[in-house]
């Protein structure tokens, strides 16, 4: 995976941050994610991870808010539970939002599952969804906006790391 960015002093001073990574942390934190926050920051990328245990039931704190709006470069990464974690939808809301309004990078990663079923919401992306609806305390128009941010970013250039 390689990933280009300036360093230059006009560049640093529009963003914040290079990268935001959006990961699903009982899934990737301690293996995938570390890894890859640790490479970046090996090579003076100015990158973001949210190192915090979320309680169920949050909304995204106000800065873990304005680190995506701040950042260069989100990279999402899809894995098994990421559409468990209302969390992590919620963040997904806002960097697709932020990558159209204000042309945000957004480079998904197929962590061990497949793009289609993120597209789809199928495989383990459904059962997510299915107990997301059965649970009730989400609205029809927040689970839609859901849906379609995971279609928006799934249809994206990205990498696909299969358990091959």
């Amino acid at each position: 995976m390689a990933i280009q960015l300036a360093s230059s002093s006009s560049y640093r001073s529009k963003w914040s941050y290079d990268v935001f990574l959006s990961f699903r942390g009982e899934d990737t934190r301690n293996n995938f994610t570390s890894h890859l926050y640790s490479a970046l920051h090996r090579r003076g990328i100015n990158t973001f991870m949210d190192d915090s245990e979320l309680k169920r039931g949050e909304e995204i704190s106000p800065a873990l808010s304005e680190a995506i709006k701040e950042s260069r470069i989100s990279l999402v990464i899809f894995s098994k539970n990421y559409a468990a974690s209302s969390w992590c939808l919620d963040e997904l809301v806002q960097i697709i939002e932020y990558k159209e309004t204000k042309g945000q990078m957004v480079w998904p990663i197929f962590y061990l599952v497949d793009p289609f079923e993120v597209r789809h919401q199928k495989g383990c992306f459904a059962e997510a969804f299915a107990k997301h609806e059965d649970v009730k305390r989400h609205s029809e128009e927040r689970i839609q906006r859901w849906r379609t941010a995971l279609n928006k970013a799934a249809n994206l250039s990205g990498c696909h790391l299969g358990d091959e």
